[in-house]
């Protein structure tokens, strides 16, 4: 277990390389900040020599591989971090420093046990990319196919447990302070952190996440998963079709080559909404580093490892929300609330029906210019204090990506309108879903599941209640407590020190 004093340690660490970098002045100058938070980020940078202009993405990456995620999400808000911000976000995205290519070589060699030239004809040494853990190669295979070949950095693994080691701990010291706090519950927030990053440091779950995904979106044929070589992935090495495109972080590129924006955009929301609402797992790393263009106006996505996953009675209710934040049907967004047990049933329905109001009606009609899902989303926030609601880790996920399509969106067409994009589909499947036909079809289902369980209830019974003339059941023991020789005096012994210790912690704070 690693001391306190050690994650005391990186805490004020990470915070020094952040004040360093200039990250902290908007939070030191902003006078909503509380005091005692401007005074120590006052003293973290004390002595330091900072640049004029802030240095996020260096002060993101020097942290390391964890921050660096967070940075990425970050990028896509200018709206919340500012433009200037944002454009340097960005290059956390893929413009990371490379490693050497013979460091690259040397670890895909390892993963296979087996020279590169036997799996490649053709490999550039130079990286497309580089990214938070891993980066990528172009390559051409043995039988002749151009693939992208994406390689985990060595030591990665260790940087990112180092980190969420002391996000756990620290996690666990704010959860402890209780209130608010322990309302938002960051322990379990940290904990789904930790599944995400555990999932995308196994090169070969992404893999298995890309090929789900690419079964789930078939319905969407404008929305491309590149095809996985099983062959040439392994945990650390992830060989996947090569991807000829325009990334949807270059505006500019895009209007030269001819693409219809506007159509892009709806085209993007309409892909999240059908993985997020009707399968269930959704791409949950959408930032503009991962999307691309193609020639003939898909969209195809690439980097799998962090994807999302809710169950069908969850995407009901989110679907209800939307749509009734949609048309204004606030009292039915806040039944579903209280169905799915978000809010506590001491309070009022109509209440916070009134309550999600509020945060609606003003938003309604505007595009996305003048209106934000992020913005939002911290309106409906504040509401959550006031009802009791504590965090869902399974809908953070849903949460972070919604905002980062709607930063795609908007950069692509700022006059989109998410609400007016998303009501068809979500109608559509609500329909679908909800309709007649579905609650006929839903019940024959749970019918010829309850009829196929009646041979092992019958069993169970049977095996609770035999036949007579056979062996009886045995009677249920009494629970004794089994004592081990000297043990009683170990027990003694501790029990008599922690009393000499409570008396003398009582005379000292007398």
């Amino acid at each position: 277990m690693t001391p306190s004093f050690v994650h005391l340690w990186r805490l004020r660490k990470w915070g020094r390389i952040l004040a360093r970098h200039g990250a902290l002045l908007g939070i030191e100058r902003d006078r909503n900040t509380p005091r005692s938070v401007r005074r120590l980020a006052r003293l973290l940078r004390f002595g330091a020599r900072m640049p004029k202009t802030p240095g996020y993405a260096d002060a993101f990456q020097a942290i390391g591989p964890a921050a660096i995620k967070l940075g990425q999400t970050l990028a896509t808000r200018p709206d919340l971090v500012g433009e200037e911000a944002a454009n340097d976000l960005r290059r956390l995205q893929d413009a990371l420093p490379a490693l050497p290519f013979p460091v690259i070589r040397d670890a895909i060699e390892a993963s296979f046990a087996n020279p590169v030239d036997t799996l490649f004809s053709e490999i550039e040494e130079e990286p497309i990319g580089a990214a938070s853990i891993a980066q990528v190669h172009r390559a051409t295979t043995t039988d002749g196919r151009t693939v992208a070949v994406k390689v985990l950095r060595p030591g990665v693994e260790a940087e990112f447990a180092r980190a969420i080691d002391t996000y756990e701990w620290a996690a666990a010291q704010v959860e402890a302070m209780g209130g608010e706090a322990a309302r938002l519950r960051p322990r379990l927030v940290i904990d789904t952190f930790k599944r995400w990053t555990a999932r995308e440091l196994d090169l070969r779950r992404e893999a298995a996440s890309a090929s789900e995904l690419a079964d789930g979106m078939q319905a969407e044929p404008d929305f491309l998963i590149p095809a996985i070589d099983w062959q040439r992935t392994s945990g650390k090495v992830l060989t996947l079709e090569w991807v000829d495109g325009i990334k949807l972080s270059d505006r500019d590129r895009l209007i030269e080559a001819g693409h219809d924006l506007t159509d892009l955009a709806q085209k993007l929301v309409r892909a999240f909404l059908r993985q997020a609402i009707a399968e269930g797992f959704f791409h949950a790393d959408m930032h503009q580093g991962n999307l691309f263009a193609l020639a003939d106006g898909r969209i195809a996505a690439i980097d799998f490892g962090i994807m999302g996953r809710i169950d069908r009675r969850a995407r009901v209710w989110l679907a209800e929300i939307l749509y009734g934040l949609i048309t204004g049907n606030y009292r039915r967004v806040a039944e579903i609330h209280f169905e799915a047990g978000y809010v506590p049933a001491h309070h009022n329905v109509a209440e916070f029906a009134t309550a999600l109001r509020a945060v609606g009606e003003p938003m309604r009609g505007m595009a996305v210019k003048d209106m934000s899902v992020g913005l939002m989303l911290d309106s409906l926030f504040n509401i959550t204090r006031d009802f009791d609601m504590q965090t869902q880790p399974h809908l953070l996920l849903l949460q972070k990506t919604m905002v980062m399509v709607e930063g795609v969106a908007t950069t692509l067409d700022p006059d989109i309108n998410l609400w007016d994009t998303a009501a068809p589909f979500i109608r559509e499947w609500i329909r679908g879903e909800l309709g007649p036909e579905a609650a006929v079809a839903d019940r024959l289902i749970e019918d010829m599941r309850t009829l196929a369980r009646l041979p092992q209830l019958v069993r169970n019974i049977e095996r609770h209640f035999p036949t007579p003339g056979g062996a009886p059941p045995a009677p249920p023991l009494k629970d004794i407590q089994v004592v081990r020789v000297g043990g009683g005096w170990r027990y003694l012994a501790v029990a008599i020190l922690a009393a000499a210790l409570g008396v003398i912690a009582t005379l000292l704070l007398h």
